[in-house]
């Protein structure tokens, strides 16, 4: 199966992000992708401000989404994409992650670890949900969902794979700061690496943040990379190479669930 990652920049636009993100995908699909991946918030700029956030936050049956599930049925193609729904009124949004084909959502990961670190409070915006293992197949290969910060927790991803995700996608919005990119790409690679299962990371390349969306391979081959611009890149991905990292790398069958002394 071919899957993309496509970088944007999104804007406090709902309207142009949804045009950005119908161009990348038309794009994707026309190289072959069936599953393409946007990064968090991509309907509405993440480092806005609480009442910004909440005045743009829409319900999953709102707009935004309708105007996602068009374009998958226009390009046979599974969408996922970052935005922020809303609660109701004066209610924080939850910062979601839905997964869209012709039909309409087919997975929903409502963000539950919350970046309130670096000098940042997420929380201050953004509603946390309870943390769920979010996972949905398509054309018999089964993804799982993370979103940004959540990519720090081994046990976020953990959960995905002993849920039978074999590609997990980080839909994230990376501040750029000390290290932080470093951070970005080492989180990545480890968790493909001690989970052997592909890790698809898309990154908003906005203002503040660093972009460089990639996909790695279960043994942490970066396999395709974006840098510091809107794009798009395709990889093919195999359950044959899957399984052959995990019998190189048998980790986790080898694993213990006793707590050492």
């Amino acid at each position: 199966m071919r899957i993309a990652i496509s970088q944007v920049g999104a804007s406090k636009d709902v309207a142009a992000n949804l045009e950005q993100i119908e161009r990348l995908a038309a794009a994707a699909a026309s190289s072959g992708a069936r599953v393409v991946l946007f990064p968090e918030g991509a309907m509405f700029e993440c480092l806005s401000t609480a009442d910004e956030l909440c005045a743009a936050a829409q319900p999953l049956d709102g707009p935004f989404v309708a105007g996602l599930r068009d374009a998958a049925a226009r390009h046979s193609i599974t969408l996922v994409v970052g935005l922020f729904e809303s609660r109701g009124p004066g209610e924080r949004p939850y910062n979601t992650v839905v997964a869209v084909d012709s039909a309409g959502v087919v997975a929903t990961h409502r963000k539950a670890l919350l970046y309130d670190a670096f000098g940042y409070n997420e929380s201050d915006s953004v509603e946390p949900a309870p943390l769920v293992a979010d996972v949905f197949d398509v054309d018999g290969v089964r993804f799982g969902l993370i979103t940004c910060y959540e990519i720090r927790f081994p046990e976020v991803p953990r959960a995905l794979v002993d849920a039978g995700a074999q590609v997990l996608l980080v839909s994230s919005a990376w501040p750029v700061g000390p290290a932080k990119e470093d951070h970005w790409t080492t989180m990545v690679k480890a968790r493909a690496i001690e989970n052997t299962v592909y890790v698809a990371a898309a990154g908003d390349c906005g203002t503040g943040l660093v972009g460089r969306s990639h996909i790695v391979d279960p043994l942490g081959y970066v396999l395709a990379g974006l840098a510091g611009e809107p794009g798009t890149a395709c990889v093919d991905v195999t359950l044959e190479r899957l399984d052959a990292a995990r019998l190189t790398l048998p980790l986790l069958v080898q694993r213990r669930s006793t707590v050492l002394a």
